[in-house]
């Protein structure tokens, strides 16, 4: 162990390092408090004078964050925003949480990652660790960030500073798995790095996993999100399946899921949502066509679940068709646009696929969703309706798209004149109506 190692290992044990974290968002913000909570000095870095003057004025923009947590953290001193980056030159360890979503084209958007880097190149130093949990395919921290952060520094990788990455694995709105206690995967681009960032993580979080190197961590990240993209497009061709063959599937999953071995419970619905689930793949994708290989997994439940919105426009024109209404010119209410039950978060919601779809169909669109005041599709952007009860009664044909646990179900049930119901959020009620359809 060399001197620089020793003196950033000793200040990570003393809790004296600086830690700076690039993106306040999602996965940002979270691990900042967290590192704040355990005893460090915190700078969270930003280009939105927004998110970094509600941190300041102790407010806090991500809603698993209290913002009476932040509050008290940013009193304390141990917690501060900035959009200056020149501030990054005075950390000694620095995580990396920026956006990576896709372009148009469906190819990689590493833009984020790239400008964060190039900024931080500017002053990386003697004794800087720096960890890189923005999800991205296999080979990025090496590939790009250990290239551009040597380049100009002359700085030799797990002598004189330390480079691995880390997955975040962040779950809009769960109380039980945390930042704090979900356990985190760590790989450097060498031993030593490995060795540092674990050291620092350890100070902070409950449960750290050292793995080999940067690119198992990476592929450990795209492992887990493949995986739940690859059984939901499963489970969701197996609605198709069943519908097909008159046979309620949802019935037959929780049939399945009495097997105590040997089986794990998913379920269908009007598509994927979130940052993770509907993109992460595609990196994994993106990268091995460039190795002249096709992940024949990933491409076919991309596919099917990227249709799935689709099936939800027939459901809908089925289910008015029954009632002797066509699509055209009739009221569709639309009831949940997060991408999951009760969060704030629209990031590639199917409910702003849905809407566009029914728009696009001469549809009379109109949502409802308790934890989003308004939303932006085809160009445009509507309101939430102020009455649900008043607009489920107007409605031609309600749509669940995201089973909020605040709904009254019963209630809803109960005066809607059809009800096409994607997340079997009415459950067994529904079987006995006729103007419920499912999924």
């Amino acid at each position: 162990m060399n001197a620089a190692q020793q003196e950033i290992m000793r200040r990570i044990q003393e809790r004296s390092a600086r830690v700076g974290i690039l993106g306040l968002g999602y996965v940002g913000l979270p691990l900042a408090v967290v590192f704040a909570e355990a005893g460090f000095d915190v700078t969270g870095f930003d280009p939105d004078p927004v998110k970094v003057e509600k941190v300041r004025s102790g407010q806090s923009h991500i809603r698993d964050v209290p913002a009476e947590q932040v509050a008290r953290l940013v009193a304390s001193g141990k917690l501060a925003a900035t959009s200056d980056f020149a501030g990054l030159q005075e950390m000694d360890a620095v995580s990396i949480c920026v956006p990576t979503p896709l372009r148009k084209t469906g190819d990689p958007d590493l833009s984020f990652i790239i400008d964060a880097t190039v900024e931080l190149a500017r002053h990386v130093h003697a004794g800087m660790v720096i960890v890189l949990e923005s999800t991205t395919y296999p080979g990025t921290t090496r590939e790009i960030l250990l290239s551009k952060l040597t380049e100009r520094s002359g700085l030799v990788v797990g002598q004189d500073f330390f480079l691995a990455f880390s997955p975040e694995r962040v779950d809009p709105g769960r109380k039980d798995w945390t930042t704090l206690n979900t356990p985190k995967v760590v790989g450097g681009i060498t031993p030593a790095c490995t060795e540092v960032a674990v050291a620092w993580y350890c100070q902070a979080l409950q449960e750290v996993v050292p793995v080999s190197s940067a690119e198992v961590a990476e592929m450990a990240k795209l492992l887990e999100n493949t995986f739940r993209m690859v059984n939901i497009g499963l489970v969701n061709e197996m609605a198709l399946m069943c519908e097909r063959l008159g046979i309620d599937v949802w019935e037959v999953i929780e049939a399945a899921a009495t097997k105590p071995f040997g089986f794990m419970k998913f379920t269908p619905g009007p598509g994927l949502g979130g940052h993770c689930i509907p993109i992460d793949p595609l990196y994994l994708s993106w990268k091995l066509r460039a190795l002249n290989y096709t992940a024949r997994f990933i491409e076919l439940a991309s596919e099917i679940n990227t249709n799935m919105p689709r099936y939800v426009l027939s459901k809908v024109q089925d289910a008015l068709n029954e009632h002797g209404k066509p699509l055209k010119g009739n009221r569709v209410l639309v009831l949940g646009v997060a991408y999951k039950p009760d969060i704030d978060d629209i990031r590639e919601s199917p409910a702003l696929d849905v809407l566009g779809l029914l728009n696009q169909k001469g549809a009379q669109v109109s949502f409802h969703d308790p934890h989003i005041p308004h939303i932006r599709f085809d160009g445009g952007e509507i309101d939430c309706v102020p009455d649900l009860m008043s607009a489920v009664r107007q409605a031609d044909c309600v749509v669940i798209i995201t089973n909020h646990s605040s709904y009254d179900y019963p209630a809803i049930l109960e005066v809607a004149r059809l009800i096409v119901d994607t997340r079997n959020a009415l459950g067994a009620q529904r079987r006995n109506s006729a103007k419920v359809f499912s999924l």
